[in-house]
Protein backbone atom coordinates (compact mmCIF):
# COMPACT_ATOMS: atom_id res chain seq x y z
CA UNK A 1 0.00 0.00 0.00
CA UNK A 2 1.48 3.61 -0.92
CA UNK A 3 1.00 6.33 0.87
CA UNK A 4 1.72 9.05 -2.18
CA UNK A 5 0.25 12.10 -0.50
CA UNK A 6 -0.89 12.53 3.63
CA UNK A 7 -3.82 15.19 4.64
CA UNK A 8 -3.57 14.05 8.71
CA UNK A 9 -2.22 15.80 10.69
CA UNK A 10 -1.71 13.86 14.12
CA UNK A 11 -3.41 16.58 17.05
CA UNK A 12 -0.62 15.38 19.40
CA UNK A 13 2.00 16.53 17.71
CA UNK A 14 -0.41 19.63 16.13
CA UNK A 15 -0.50 20.42 20.05
CA UNK A 16 3.34 19.94 20.21
CA UNK A 17 4.08 22.15 17.43
CA UNK A 18 4.97 19.99 14.68
CA UNK A 19 3.38 20.19 11.91
CA UNK A 20 4.50 19.03 7.94
CA UNK A 21 3.87 19.84 4.25
CA UNK A 22 1.73 17.25 1.99
CA UNK A 23 3.91 15.21 0.41
CA UNK A 24 4.18 15.35 -3.48
CA UNK A 25 6.68 12.20 -3.64
CA UNK A 26 3.90 9.59 -5.78
CA UNK A 27 4.64 6.94 -7.82
CA UNK A 28 6.19 7.71 -11.15
CA UNK A 29 8.03 11.06 -9.99
CA UNK A 30 11.25 11.09 -11.84
CA UNK A 31 13.77 11.87 -9.06
CA UNK A 32 16.43 13.00 -11.47
CA UNK A 33 14.34 14.92 -13.63
CA UNK A 34 12.17 16.60 -11.08
CA UNK A 35 15.32 18.15 -9.03
CA UNK A 36 17.91 18.11 -11.66
CA UNK A 37 20.06 20.57 -9.62
CA UNK A 38 19.94 18.77 -6.78
CA UNK A 39 23.27 16.75 -4.92
CA UNK A 40 23.91 15.09 -1.90
CA UNK A 41 26.80 14.65 0.78
CA UNK A 42 28.08 10.87 1.05
CA UNK A 43 28.79 10.35 5.16
CA UNK A 44 32.33 10.89 5.24
CA UNK A 45 34.73 12.00 7.59
CA UNK A 46 36.31 15.56 7.32
CA UNK A 47 39.68 15.12 6.15
CA UNK A 48 37.81 12.82 3.44
CA UNK A 49 35.18 16.22 2.75
CA UNK A 50 38.72 18.28 2.52
CA UNK A 51 40.42 16.09 0.35
CA UNK A 52 37.14 15.76 -2.14
CA UNK A 53 36.96 19.78 -2.36
CA UNK A 54 33.46 18.70 -0.28
CA UNK A 55 32.46 16.96 -3.01
CA UNK A 56 28.38 16.27 -3.55
CA UNK A 57 27.01 13.78 -5.26
CA UNK A 58 24.08 14.63 -8.01
CA UNK A 59 21.13 12.49 -7.71
CA UNK A 60 21.41 11.03 -11.51
CA UNK A 61 24.74 9.18 -10.20
CA UNK A 62 22.52 7.70 -6.95
CA UNK A 63 19.47 7.11 -8.86
CA UNK A 64 20.14 6.60 -13.28
CA UNK A 65 20.15 2.65 -14.58
CA UNK A 66 19.69 1.47 -11.08
CA UNK A 67 17.58 -0.17 -8.78
CA UNK A 68 17.50 1.59 -5.12
CA UNK A 69 15.59 1.74 -1.97
CA UNK A 70 15.87 5.33 -0.49
CA UNK A 71 14.66 5.85 3.14
CA UNK A 72 14.64 9.10 4.60
CA UNK A 73 14.22 9.87 8.47
CA UNK A 74 14.39 12.76 11.27
CA UNK A 75 18.02 12.41 11.61
CA UNK A 76 20.96 10.73 12.75
CA UNK A 77 21.15 9.23 16.47
CA UNK A 78 17.35 10.18 17.00
CA UNK A 79 15.09 7.24 18.78
CA UNK A 80 13.54 5.16 16.33
CA UNK A 81 16.02 6.52 13.66
CA UNK A 82 18.41 4.95 15.76
CA UNK A 83 16.84 1.43 17.03
CA UNK A 84 14.51 0.74 14.29
CA UNK A 85 14.61 2.16 10.87
CA UNK A 86 18.01 1.66 10.22
CA UNK A 87 18.40 -1.56 11.30
CA UNK A 88 15.50 -2.88 9.22
CA UNK A 89 17.30 -2.15 6.66
CA UNK A 90 20.94 -3.12 7.80
CA UNK A 91 19.01 -7.28 8.95
CA UNK A 92 17.56 -7.23 5.37
CA UNK A 93 20.75 -6.88 3.00
CA UNK A 94 20.65 -10.26 1.65
CA UNK A 95 16.80 -9.83 1.08
CA UNK A 96 17.04 -6.44 -0.88
CA UNK A 97 20.13 -7.79 -3.05
CA UNK A 98 18.11 -11.09 -3.66
CA UNK A 99 15.51 -9.02 -5.33
CA UNK A 100 17.97 -7.39 -7.70
CA UNK A 101 17.92 -3.76 -5.46
CA UNK A 102 21.39 -2.69 -6.59
CA UNK A 103 21.94 0.10 -3.31
CA UNK A 104 20.04 0.67 -0.15
CA UNK A 105 20.39 4.61 0.61
CA UNK A 106 19.37 6.46 3.69
CA UNK A 107 19.36 10.30 3.24
CA UNK A 108 19.10 12.68 6.29
CA UNK A 109 18.70 15.88 7.11
CA UNK A 110 22.29 15.64 8.55
CA UNK A 111 26.17 16.78 7.73
CA UNK A 112 27.55 14.02 6.18
CA UNK A 113 30.19 13.72 8.73
CA UNK A 114 27.08 12.96 11.59
CA UNK A 115 25.89 10.72 9.50
CA UNK A 116 29.60 8.96 8.75
CA UNK A 117 29.74 8.87 12.54
CA UNK A 118 26.41 7.51 13.15
CA UNK A 119 26.55 5.02 10.52
CA UNK A 120 30.03 4.00 11.84
CA UNK A 121 28.04 3.42 15.65
CA UNK A 122 25.43 1.48 13.92
CA UNK A 123 28.10 -0.86 12.02
CA UNK A 124 25.68 -0.21 8.83
CA UNK A 125 28.09 1.96 6.32
CA UNK A 126 29.08 -1.37 4.01
CA UNK A 127 25.71 -2.19 3.97
CA UNK A 128 23.77 1.42 3.25
CA UNK A 129 25.02 4.26 1.46
CA UNK A 130 24.18 7.55 3.94
CA UNK A 131 23.88 11.00 2.58
CA UNK A 132 23.60 13.91 4.23
CA UNK A 133 20.86 16.70 2.49
CA UNK A 134 22.66 19.16 4.45
CA UNK A 135 19.98 21.94 4.10
CA UNK A 136 16.85 20.13 3.48
CA UNK A 137 16.93 20.79 -0.27
CA UNK A 138 16.32 17.11 -1.31
CA UNK A 139 13.38 16.82 1.03
CA UNK A 140 12.01 20.47 0.70
CA UNK A 141 12.02 19.55 -3.70
CA UNK A 142 9.59 16.26 -2.97
CA UNK A 143 7.30 17.76 0.10
CA UNK A 144 8.94 15.28 2.48
CA UNK A 145 10.11 18.06 5.49
CA UNK A 146 8.03 18.75 8.71
CA UNK A 147 9.04 21.23 11.10
CA UNK A 148 10.19 19.49 14.17
CA UNK A 149 11.19 22.42 16.16
CA UNK A 150 9.25 21.19 19.16
CA UNK A 151 11.48 18.60 19.61
CA UNK A 152 14.78 21.12 19.04
CA UNK A 153 15.23 20.08 16.09
CA UNK A 154 13.89 21.93 13.31
CA UNK A 155 13.29 21.45 9.84
CA UNK A 156 13.86 17.33 9.22
CA UNK A 157 12.49 14.75 7.00
CA UNK A 158 9.53 13.01 7.58
CA UNK A 159 10.22 9.48 8.24
CA UNK A 160 9.69 7.39 4.22
CA UNK A 161 10.55 4.97 1.84
CA UNK A 162 10.76 4.45 -1.81
CA UNK A 163 11.74 1.91 -4.48
CA UNK A 164 12.88 3.83 -7.50
CA UNK A 165 13.97 2.34 -10.58
CA UNK A 166 15.94 4.52 -12.98
CA UNK A 167 15.45 6.98 -11.14
CA UNK A 168 10.97 6.58 -11.24
CA UNK A 169 9.56 5.80 -8.31
CA UNK A 170 7.88 2.69 -8.30
CA UNK A 171 6.71 2.25 -4.71
CA UNK A 172 6.27 5.33 -1.95
CA UNK A 173 5.66 5.09 1.82
CA UNK A 174 5.24 7.89 4.24
CA UNK A 175 4.42 7.74 8.25
CA UNK A 176 1.81 10.15 9.21
CA UNK A 177 3.93 11.10 12.27
CA UNK A 178 7.74 10.68 12.98
CA UNK A 179 7.17 8.57 15.72
CA UNK A 180 5.45 6.05 14.14
CA UNK A 181 7.51 3.08 12.10
CA UNK A 182 4.66 1.59 10.13
CA UNK A 183 5.47 1.65 6.82
CA UNK A 184 8.66 2.80 6.39
CA UNK A 185 10.45 -0.19 7.22
CA UNK A 186 12.25 -2.94 5.12
CA UNK A 187 9.83 -5.33 5.27
CA UNK A 188 7.09 -3.22 3.92
CA UNK A 189 9.27 -1.98 0.65
CA UNK A 190 10.46 -5.63 0.29
CA UNK A 191 6.59 -6.79 -0.74
CA UNK A 192 6.56 -3.89 -2.62
CA UNK A 193 9.21 -5.10 -4.66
Amino acid sequence: MAFATLKIRSSLYSRLGFSRALASLSIGTDLVSSAPEIALQRARTWDEGVSSKFSTTPLKDIFKGKKVVVFGLPGAYTGVCSAQHVPSYKSNVDKFKAKGIDSLVCVAVNDPYVLNGWAEKLQAKDAIEFYGDFDGSFHKSFGLTMDLSGALLGERSTRWSAYVEDGKVKAVNIEKVPSEFKVSGAEVILDQI
